[in-house]
């Protein structure tokens, strides 16, 4: 494929393809879904969720899916544009109902899947019903591989991909595994690798890596082993322990941001939203390792944030709760549940001791100067 507009043409706007649906999480933690006593209610949806998250640290973002027309799938909707995400992409479908899931929460927070598609809407997008004109304004095309499962959103996603290589975006990719929505773990494997060439920005997480590979996810191994050329980034998540990236021309490790952690679902995906926050504005990131890992420990923080509520898109933060969270505020005025939905509480009172004030200015990690 040839890029019709270079990549230093571009404008600010992420668009998101995929999924979008309802999770429904237990009330308590580390209990089976038949044990649960009641469930919270919460937006999804892996490439839904990195759209809100761009949204929510001030980014430009939209989304292009399916959803029932339904009371779920119009709510959902609402949601986005209460949000600010673009939602001229989405359609409705009037034979299908928008998808659910009910998570299980172990105690260490961590998840485990029951989903409700057969088929549910966001499966049944058509090529023909894609917002080519939307997708050719971005100049970032994010997107899982859910939606690569069954057709005919196989095909949509594909040609979406086309539409936004052509126009000149770069092409982000976050597998989001889930095992249990394929036909079998081999078709799972094919499938996630069957575009995996086309991607200039990779996101796995150290399961994902042992997955796809075989081989041990600490290793710099099992990272060669899916590096292509054509890559520009590769970025490894390691949960509380934060993330590992690699360029053509370095890799490292950041590490993790410390919160006492809730629930998981949507960490990853603000991880993934906060990092294409930071290079949407600028693509030099990936020549600069100094300021790349100051993204990084962003995203990490945008991350570890979101696990210390229930849901996935109920506990994305702004960009105030993440800066922060990073930039050495005292543990006294960090509240145990930060969010977005209580960043009063996050704020630094007018009679603060000109020491707390310069202290909330330091850079984790002793860096100079911030890109943010």
């Amino acid at each position: 494929m040839v890029n019709s507009k270079p990549l230093s043409v571009k404008s600010d706007l992420v668009v998101c393809f995929g999924e979008i649906l309802i999770d429904f999480v237990p009330t308590i933690g580390g209990v089976s879904l038949a044990d649960a006593p009641a469930f919270k209610k919460a937006p999804g949806g892996a490439p839904a969720n990195v759209a809100v998250a761009i949204s929510r640290l001030g980014g430009h973002s939209a989304f292009v899916g399916k959803v029932g027309d339904d009371e779920f799938g119009h709510m959902l909707v609402e949601i986005l544009k209460d949000n600010k995400v673009e939602s001229r992409g989405i359609r409705y479908d009037i034979g299908a109902r928008t998808a659910l899931a009910f998570v299980t929460l172990r105690e260490d927070g961590e998840r485990e899947f029951m989903f409700y598609r057969n088929p549910s809407a966001d499966m049944l997008l058509k090529p023909s019903e894609l917002d080519a004109e939307l997708i050719e304004e971005a100049s970032i095309f994010h997107y899982g591989s859910i939606s690569l499962i069954a057709e005919p959103c196989k095909s949509a996603h594909i040609a979406a991909m086309k539409i936004a290589k052509n126009a000149g975006a770069l092409l982000s990719y976050d597998p989001n595994l889930r095992v249990p929505l394929w036909p079998s773990a081999d078709e799972a494997r094919k499938g996630i690798m069957s575009i995996w060439e086309q991607a200039d920005l990779i996101k796995v997480s150290e399961e994902e890596l042992e997955f796809l590979t075989g081989l041990d996810p600490y290793s710099d191994e099992a990272v060669f082993h899916l590096w292509h050329p054509g890559l520009k980034l590769f970025l490894v998540t390691e949960g509380s322990k934060g993330c590992r990236y690699y360029t053509k021309d370095f890799n490292g490790k950041v590490e993790g941001v410390k919160v006492q952690a809730i629930d998981t679902t949507g960490a990853g995906d603000a991880f993934v939203g906060a990092i294409l926050s930071q290079l949407v504005s600028d693509f030099s990131l990936f020549k600069d390792e100094k300021r790349l890992r100051q993204a990084l420990r962003f995203a990490n923080a945008s991350g570890a944030i979101t696990t210390t509520e229930r849901g996935a898109i109920p506990a994305l933060p702004d960009k105030d709760t993440v800066l922060r969270l990073i930039n050495a505020l005292p543990v006294s005025r960090i509240p145990r549940q930060p969010s977005w939905q209580n960043i009063a509480r996050w704020r630094i009172q007018k009679n603060a001791e000109a020491n707390d004030e310069k202290e909330s200015t330091v850079i984790s990690e002793h860096e100079e100067e911030s890109v943010f």
